[in-house]
């Protein structure tokens, strides 16, 4: 049975494996059929010269032509022939027990991808000790590198969601492609389980790892790996930077966050106070304000922050703002306005679902002061995938500053971080207010470079 209706798909690389798939087809159909489901089994054959397409569909497998040479093209082929709700990937060498699927389907709702794991406890496994010690080095390696929470990266016995395999762009195309799924998979904020399993030596044959091209592979994704973790492509950019190993982003993150809370603090916002954070991403600000509610555009950033209890979260634009007018007490929109076109509708919907009196907490990186122009540079050198390049308009004290009392609010607090990332904490006024001329910064304005530490009272859940 094939289509969208299908339960489950197994799909299995071969390449001269018919001895063991003459072994493993049929105890796999006896497990299929145990789990009362759907199911099909597609075998990705690479050109295999011992009859094993023909054994494979002997057995009832679908059988699929490899067009690109490689270990990953192969499972990328596998991927896009499959058709079913969730897809199973396992080896044809006998070392991935077909019993072990039972354990992965029952598990299916916990995780969005699902990985029978040797290295977990109560998993093992029985190869040579220096095939064994690789491994366990490639994986220490990675997950290190990459701050992966799990143990088994680099095995091919995994159970995925197929909806989360969608839009993976997988350039790796040898073994090295199961961790750059991995990893795509994991910054997209999708939940990531392991289950423990014994590996067993492979039955028949002999392996078709090439151990110089294989480690040449993966030296070079490795790479591109780390740069795509420590990007903002990563779902937990921002909560991952407020404790990195690099001093001036963590210190960065530390004191917008000591910054932002201590305004709302400061504004003496009633028990009851309804907060929002306009793109929030990941950051420790939202996760510090469980009843303010969090809005952002990426929806991975928001999978991650429901992943971790926060409930009140919204996908939508800075532009179209899905609240009715006056809704909030307070608006936080720290790092936003500098990744948008500056057009009227982003200040006008701020300020329209802020109720008359409220506190708007607006950051931004100040472009009038050379020293973030020298920051912006250093830190794209040191994380070329990070914010700088994303900034698209360049505001600066003066000319945000009279863009706000252009709107009528009065401005209460100028803090700075590092002396050039600006957060204005500013009131809005409490009737219509009166447009006026943009006017320079009045010198009287309290301005600071960071506060002490500061925390906000807690916040009690506000109606929707």
């Amino acid at each position: 049975m094939t289509g969208p209706h299908v339960d489950l798909a197994v799909v299995i690389l071969a390449w001269n494996e018919r001895e063991n798939l003459e072994v493993l087809l049929p105890a796999l159909r006896t497990t299929l059929e145990g789990l009362g489901i759907s199911w099909e089994v597609v075998v990705v054959d690479g050109g295999s010269q011992d009859g094993t397409a023909e054994a494979a569909a002997r057995h009832g497998a679908r059988v699929v032509l490899q067009r690109e040479r490689g270990f990953g093209a192969a499972l990328l082929e596998g991927f896009r022939a499959a058709s079913a709700r969730y897809i199973a990937t396992m080896d044809a060498d006998l070392s991935h027990p077909s019993q072990v699927l039972r354990d992965l389907w029952r598990h299916r709702e916990e995780a969005e991808l699902l990985i029978a794991s040797r290295y977990v406890e109560g998993g093992s496994s029985d190869t040579h000790w220096a095939r064994r010690a690789l491994s366990r080095l490639l994986n220490a390696v990675y997950t290190r590198l990459l701050s992966l929470p799990l143990r088994d990266i680099s095995g091919n016995f995994r159970l995925y969601r197929s909806d989360v395999l969608g839009g993976l762009a997988i350039r790796a195309r040898d073994f090295d492609a199961l961790e750059e799924i991995l990893l795509k998979v994991v910054i997209r904020a999708y939940r990531v389980k392991e289950l423990p399993f014994h590996y067993r030596s492979r039955g028949a044959g002999s392996s078709h790892v090439r151990l110089a091209r294989f480690a040449w592979a993966y030296l070079t994704t490795l790479i591109r790996m780390w740069q795509l973790r420590n990007s903002v492509a990563a779902a937990d950019y921002d909560h991952r930077a407020f404790d990195s190993p690099i001093w001036l982003q963590r210190y960065w993150q530390r004191t917008r966050h000591r910054i932002v809370l201590g305004a709302l603090r400061e504004a003496g916002l009633p028990p009851q106070a309804s907060v929002l954070d306009v793109g929030c991403g990941s950051s420790r600000i939202i996760q510090d304000l469980p009843p303010a509610v969090g809005l952002d555009i990426l929806l991975p950033k928001l999978r991650f922050l429901r992943a971790r209890g926060h409930r009140r979260l919204t996908q939508a634009s800075v532009f179209a703002l899905p609240f009715p007018d006056e809704r909030f007490d307070a608006v936080v929109c720290s790092e936003v306005i500098e990744h948008v076109p500056d057009r009227p509708p982003l200040f006008e919907e701020l300020t329209r679902v802020l109720r008359p009196g409220g506190t708007l907490i607006l950051g931004t990186p100040d472009y009038g002061r050379p020293l973030w122009w020298v920051l912006e540079w250093l830190y794209g050198k040191i994380l070329p995938g990070a914010y700088a390049e994303e900034h698209v308009t360049h505001y600066t004290r003066r000319s945000l500053h009279a863009r706000l009392l252009s709107l009528g609010y009065s401005v209460r607090e100028l803090s700075y971080v590092g002396f050039c990332e600006m957060i204005f904490c500013a009131a809005k006024p409490q009737g219509t207010p009166e447009l006026r001329a943009p006017v320079g910064l009045p010198s009287g304005m309290p301005i600071r470079s960071e506060r002490t530490p500061a925390s906000i009272a807690p916040l009690e859940r506000t109606p929707r």
